[in-house]
């Protein structure tokens, strides 16, 4: 590990030296554009989010590496086209870093996170930003955008009192879903489970839950389950789409055990 400042420089600069060499020599890395790179990233993105979600230390090494490298990509590419290079990036960032934090940079006192995070979307609309919802990505995935949404509008105030009263909001939406599901208005249907959704993101902020890596992780304990269901049933010498539901149970609870 790269205990010293002089050793992870050194490090930073090599894998920008390896850049420049691979956009000179490398028939790929020279054919490659902003725009080519860019699902590569939200590939690598969701890999570096399985790694954390499975707790992989050396995986999560190695897709922070790759997530390293499409970002000096970028700035190597918008190089070549006179905008900026890797220093001007780093210098933003630290700039912005330094202005959002005048608790730390400057004269400002905070009692804690909270206030924190109420001062940063305060300072992004003093530097121009209409709405505090501007900085919310619209290709966010929904579930993900629903988490961002709800934090930045209680950083202004906008806000439950207590966490009974969101629950009682996700009853009152479950209520209403319910309601249309029997009136059989697909289109009420479809928007009251939205609602539902979002009522529900909302209340795990209340108890301290992401939503995301909580369905994340319920999504890899099935496919678990369901793979070892898939082995067993094998091993047993038994065809799983020829099974009635109850045979199936019968593995499944066996699996909830196992797995």
């Amino acid at each position: 590990m790269a205990n010293d400042l002089k050793a992870k420089l050194a490090g930073f600069e090599r894998l920008l030296k390896i850049m420049d060499e691979l956009r000179v020599k490398c028939p790929w890395d020279k054919k490659q554009t902003l725009e080519t790179l860019r699902h590569l990233t939200i590939e690598e993105t969701h890999e570096l989010s399985d790694a954390i979600i499975e707790g992989d230390i050396e995986e999560l090494k190695g897709e922070l590496g790759d997530l390293m490298l499409h970002l000096v990509f970028y700035a190597k590419i918008a190089s070549e086209k006179g905008a900026f290079d890797i220093g001007d990036v780093l210098e933003k960032i630290c700039e912005k870093l330094i202005h959002r934090h005048p608790h730390i940079y400057g004269d400002v006192v905070v009692k804690d996170e909270e206030e924190v995070k109420a001062n940063w979307e305060k300072l992004k609309l003093k530097e121009g930003k209409k709405s505090v919802l501007e900085g919310v990505p619209k290709s966010l995935p929904p579930l993900v955008k629903a988490s961002r949404i709800q934090d930045k509008v209680k950083g202004m105030g906008f806000e439950w009192e207590n966490r009974d009263q969101v629950w009682a909001k996700v009853e009152e939406e479950i209520g209403e879903l319910k309601r249309e599901i029997e009136r059989g208005d697909a289109k009420k249907t479809e928007e009251e489970f939205g609602d539902v959704l979002f009522s529900l993101v909302n209340y795990a902020r209340w108890i301290n839950v992401n939503p995301d890596d909580a369905l994340a992780r319920t999504n890899q304990k099935f496919i678990r389950r369901f793979q070892w269901m898939e082995a067993q049933i094998m091993k047993d010498g038994k065809n799983l789409s020829e099974m009635k539901l109850a045979e199936m149970d019968v593995y499944w609870e066996r699996a909830k055990v196992e797995v």
